[in-house]
């Protein structure tokens, strides 16, 4: 009798937004602390995009510079870049 191996499983989910593999047009960011893998050309308002669906009270910083929401689409990343994106909360 043989055993069966079980088949090897990714420890990363596909929708995972922090890719353990890069290709050479990724870059390495800094968002809110944490480590992740966007690909290069990406831009304020994309990254800010796909953190939140909030439309207004949303305030983004990339190296400890605030951006004002009027220049998102015009701030591309770097690697490297530190980017704290904050949304404000409503209660007491």
């Amino acid at each position: 009798m043989t055993e069966s191996t079980p088949p090897a499983t990714s420890t990363t989910s596909p929708a995972s937004p922090v890719t353990s593999t890069t290709s050479p047009a990724d870059l390495s960011v800094s968002v809110n602390g944490e480590r992740r893998s966007v690909a290069a050309g990406t831009t304020l308002d994309a990254l800010v995009a796909g953190l939140t669906s909030a439309h207004s009270g949303v305030a983004a910083a990339v190296n400890e510079a605030v951006v004002p929401r009027g220049r998102w689409a015009a701030t591309a990343l770097a690697g490297g870049d530190r980017v704290e994106v904050l949304t404000a909360v409503q209660g007491g």
